[in-house]
């Protein structure tokens, strides 16, 4: 079984994340990197259904050179090669773009059995972008899958919602989402680091995929960002001394905030 993996390079949560002052995207020149987490629960599960059928996984992301580092994660995960799509023009692209040039990229990889995401990325937290791609793709898309399981051309998935699960079937080539239920994902091994240095990582641009540039990056994005304020920094919490009404100035204080 193929897999193609579709993952993202984000801004370090831990780190002073924000948007640059110039375009209002969001500044990913002034803060670290890395493989968005929720992505890496994709990557775990592609390994797991090779390891247990054969097959190769792919990775594939969209970015500047940097993200490339989030190929490399995956790789020392266990991912056997990978592909940058990264192009100036492409900066600025919302989800819509990223979907088209995500298209074109799987098109050109070509013979996959599955495509597989996170159910978000942790920096833009749509979560559209799956939904997107399978229709770029003309595939079934599979998403939010807390279980997964495919038995030759059927795949079957297991959906948790709040109040009921379902069970999902479908039939392969498909494109799969899933969640941080599904699964642990492995932490890279010295012997898996040390493979990934010698696995292939192409590097493609958009004229490698023949997308037009007008379709992407800021001038073509559907949506943008018109402003934006920085969080206010903390102020020091009021402090109530119990002197036996401490429970009523308490109750005071959540009701007058229209917690109670």
């Amino acid at each position: 079984m193929n897999i193609v993996v579709c993952v993202k390079y984000v801004p370090d949560a831990q780190g002073d994340r924000t948007f640059d002052e110039a375009d209002k995207t969001t500044d990913r020149a002034h803060v670290d990197g890395l493989l968005s987490e929720l992505d890496e629960y994709a990557v775990e599960e592609a390994l797991k259904l090779v390891e247990s059928g054969g097959g190769e996984v792919t990775v594939l992301t969209v970015g500047p050179a940097q993200a490339a580092d989030a190929i490399k994660k995956a790789l020392q995960m266990g991912a056997d090669k990978g592909v940058l799509v990264t192009d100036d023009v492409i900066h600025g692209s919302d989800a819509a773009g990223t979907s088209l040039v995500l298209a074109e990229a799987v098109r050109k990889i070509g013979s996959y059995d599955l495509v597989m995401t996170g159910m978000t990325s942790t920096d833009g937290t749509m979560g559209v972008i799956p939904a997107m791609l399978a229709e770029r793709l003309g595939l079934p898309q599979v998403t939010y899958a807390g279980e997964l399981t495919v038995d030759g051309t059927t795949l079957t998935i297991r959906r948790d919602g709040d109040t009921a699960s379902e069970t999902i079937t479908s039939t392969v080539p498909a494109l799969v989402s899933v969640t941080d239920q599904i699964n642990e994902p492995r932490y890279p091994s010295f012997k898996g680091i040390m493979a990934a240095k010698k696995k292939p990582v192409e590097e493609w641009s958009l004229a490698d995929l023949g997308v037009d540039p007008g379709q992407v990056g800021l001038a073509g994005a559907w949506t943008k960002v018109l402003s934006f304020t920085k969080r206010p920094p903390r102020t020091q919490g009021e402090v109530v001394t119990d002197e036996g009404d401490g429970g009523a100035k308490l109750a005071e204080f959540l009701s007058a905030r229209k917690f109670l």
